[in-house]
């Protein structure tokens, strides 16, 4: 069996088919195989069922197969993934992420990804994987941020620290606070939206406030208002759980999408666009705070707006 895993608080209430794809890198087919061969344990007990639930916190082992792919992610050629080290040491990596970089492959986006930037220039994640920080696909990667969202992501350097990580998640010891530009003028100084978000049932790549869905906690705060070109609210907004998708579909649901998201109901008409400058959501994970694993030392680093969005920002009255 490998080192145990811990699941992270993302995938609290998923499949432990999908969880194991998720964490190995391997298809869900090969995932059945391997449940049905008895190859996984949940909490040291074998899974029997592929469609057996889990929950934050929870311990896996695995014991996978021989594969062409084990030697696991293929490091992108030296510099041709663009991100920003804020912070190492030998625990864990701070980096800032543009927007346009995804942080890991999956459907469509087999290369150019975070992960395989952080291989080229951190190689011994890949050895650190395979002992059981992250997975081969995801080498010390302890939370993800969506492609088109800028900003600061953590990274661990050892099966310990990745540990140490996912449980501050799971705990929700660690703080991740974004800005975001929402469509409207919030009326309150500051609030917080407490809804259950999973899967929607019209759109299943789409998330939604739904009852069967699970807990979430979103809290934000007006860091100013602006009337033209359009109604807006820069804000400041902390998340409190850690769902898909879930700033952009709690502050959807209050009435106030971020700026920028098509997805969630945040669309700018082309005109609007073009004055405001603005080709993505306008969400910025700005701030994050932790304990270092091994000193016990609480750390925050903070990142600015990048570029393009602080243009938007000039550009609003």
């Amino acid at each position: 069996m490998t080192p145990e895993v811990t699941v992270p608080l993302a995938l609290d209430g998923e499949r432990i088919d999908r969880v194991v794809a998720i964490v190995t890198g391997r298809s869900r087919r090969a995932v059945a195989e391997l449940i049905a061969a008895g190859g996984v344990r949940l909490g040291g007990r074998t899974v029997a069922s592929r469609h057996v639930r889990v929950a934050a916190g929870a311990t896996l082992e695995f014991e996978l197969p021989a594969s062409a792919d084990d030697s696991g992610l293929t490091p992108a050629e030296p510099g041709s993934v663009p991100f920003t080290v804020v912070y190492e040491d030998p625990d864990l990596i701070v980096v800032d992420k543009p927007a346009g970089v995804v942080v890991h492959p999956g459907a469509g986006h087999r290369t150019g990804t975070l992960a395989a930037g952080l291989l080229e220039r951190y190689p011994e994640l890949a050895e650190a994987a395979r002992a059981g920080a992250g997975s081969p696909l995801r080498p010390g990667i302890v939370h993800r941020l969506d492609k088109d969202t800028s900003g600061l992501l953590v990274v661990a350097r050892n099966p310990i620290a990745w540990r140490a990580l996912v449980g501050q998640l799971s705990s929700r010891t660690m703080g991740r606070s974004y800005e975001a530009l929402v469509l409207g003028r919030l009326v309150a100084d500051e609030g917080t939206v407490d809804a259950p978000i999973g899967r929607s049932v019209r759109d299943r790549v789409r998330m939604a406030v739904t009852v069967e869905g699970r807990e979430a906690r979103t809290r934000y705060r007006a860091l100013s208002r602006f009337s033209q070109p359009v109604a807006a609210t820069h804000a400041e907004v902390t998340l409190e759980s850690g769902r898909t998708h879930q700033i952009r579909v709690h502050l959807a649901a209050i009435g106030h999408p971020v700026a920028g998201d098509t997805r969630y109901g945040g669309a700018l008409t082309p005109a609007l666009r073009a004055v405001l400058g603005l080709e993505r959501p306008f969400l910025h994970a700005g701030r994050i705070r932790l304990v270092q694993p091994t000193t016990g030392e609480e750390r925050e680093w903070a990142a600015p707006l990048p570029d393009d969005l602080a243009a938007v920002l000039t550009r609003l009255s």
